[in-house]
């Protein structure tokens, strides 16, 4: 049970720092964009099956909308990790860095 509140008050601590960020307006335009329709539909829609009481099917649609809207991201978060030292260092160890370059070659920009 505290799991689930811990994970339904990050939803909407994140949601709100986002619009503290960017702005509500540029927060709604980036959510509801044509192309990123289908991720907002399962970022919130599995907000609602958390509050609704599934917690484990909702995490997984989260989790899923969020690497849908977000994965435009992941190259300029891994460019910046690998310059970090210690990180940077995990992230060039053999088995690590072919999966890290997967993610970091992402051509689908914001």
């Amino acid at each position: 049970f505290f799991s689930l509140v811990c994970f339904c008050l990050f939803q909407v601590l994140f949601v709100a720092g986002l619009s503290f960020v960017i702005g509500l307006e540029r927060t709604f335009r980036f959510f509801f964009q044509k192309h990123k329709m289908k991720a907002t539909a399962f970022f919130l829609g599995g907000v609602l099956i958390v509050l609704i009481g599934w917690p484990l099917i909702g995490m997984i649609l989260e989790i899923y909308g969020f690497f849908l809207l977000f994965r435009g991201f992941f190259p300029v978060v891994v460019g910046f990790i690998r310059r970090v030292p210690v990180l940077g260092y995990l992230l060039n160890l053999p088995g690590i860095s072919s999966l890290v370059d997967k993610v970091g070659e992402s051509n689908n920009m914001v």
